[in-house]
C-alpha cells in the first residue's frame, strides 16, 4: 500500500518517517513529497580513461575513480552548476531521509524537468528499508540545450509504499552496505567479488 499525503504527514508527525528538514504541507500532495537538489556536485572529467572493467577485481577502483570523476564542488544560485547535453553528472537532495525498517521509497523526477531532458535516476530509485543520508542523484541531460541546476530547486518526488512487515535485514545494519549515512555525493562503491 501507498501512503497517501495524510499518511504520510502522519508517519512524519510520529517521526516514524524523518525528512530533515521537515518539509512545509505545500509540497505533500497525493502520495508524494517534493524534494530539493543539493548544493554538491560530482562530474566526470572528459577521456582521462578509456574504460573501467566491472568485472576485473584486481583493480584498484578507488584510483580509477579519481582519474575520471572530479572531487566534491559546490555550486550556490549566484554559482550554479551547468549539465551539457549527454552528460551525466552525481548531485544529492539538500534533505536527509531516515526510513524506518516497515517503508520503501521511491524516488522519481519531475515531469516538468524530465521533459526538458532531465533524468534524475540512472537506475537507483528505490530508497531501501532502514535507508538513512543524502539521496544521490545520478542525473543525466538527455536533451539538446545546457540545463542551468541551482541548489535548492525542486528536483523529484518522493514516495512510500508500506511493507508487510519489518525487514530482517535493513539497509542501516548490514556489514556490505556501502553507501551508510551518506551525507553529499558518494562516488560508485563497486562490489569485489
Amino acid at each position: 500500500m501507498r501512503l497517501c499525503d495524510q499518511d504520510i504527514e502522519e508517519w512524519l508527525q510520529r517521526k516514524e518517517l524523518i525528512i530533515e528538514p521537515y518539509p512545509k504541507k505545500k509540497l505533500i500532495n497525493g502520495i508524494t513529497v517534493d524534494i530539493h537538489l543539493g548544493n554538491k556536485f560530482r562530474f566526470f572529467y572528459e577521456h582521462t580513461r578509456s574504460c573501467i572493467d566491472l568485472s576485473d577485481s584486481k583493480i584498484n577502483r578507488t584510483s580509477a575513480l579519481a582519474e575520471i570523476m572530479s572531487n566534491e564542488t559546490i555550486s550556490s544560485k549566484e554559482k550554479p552548476f551547468f549539465l551539457q547535453p549527454g552528460s551525466l553528472v552525481l548531485s544529492s537532495t539538500l534533505e536527509k531521509i531516515t526510513i524506518p525498517n516497515n517503508l520503501v521509497g521511491w524516488l522519481d523526477g519531475r515531469s516538468s524537468l524530465a521533459r526538458l531532458g532531465l533524468m534524475i535516476h540512472a537506475t537507483a530509485h528505490r530508497i531501501d528499508p532502514g535507508w538513512k543520508g543524502n539521496i544521490v542523484l545520478e542525473m543525466f541531460n538527455a536533451g539538446k540545450l545546457t540545463l542551468v541546476l541551482r541548489p535548492k530547486m525542486k528536483i523529484a518526488a518522493l514516495s512510500f509504499e508500506v511493507l508487510s512487515q519489518s525487514v530482517l535485514r535493513p539497509y542501516d545494519s548490514r556489514e556490505e552496505s556501502k553507501y551508510k549515512s551518506q551525507n553529499g555525493v558518494v562516488p560508485s562503491r563497486i562490489d569485489k567479488e
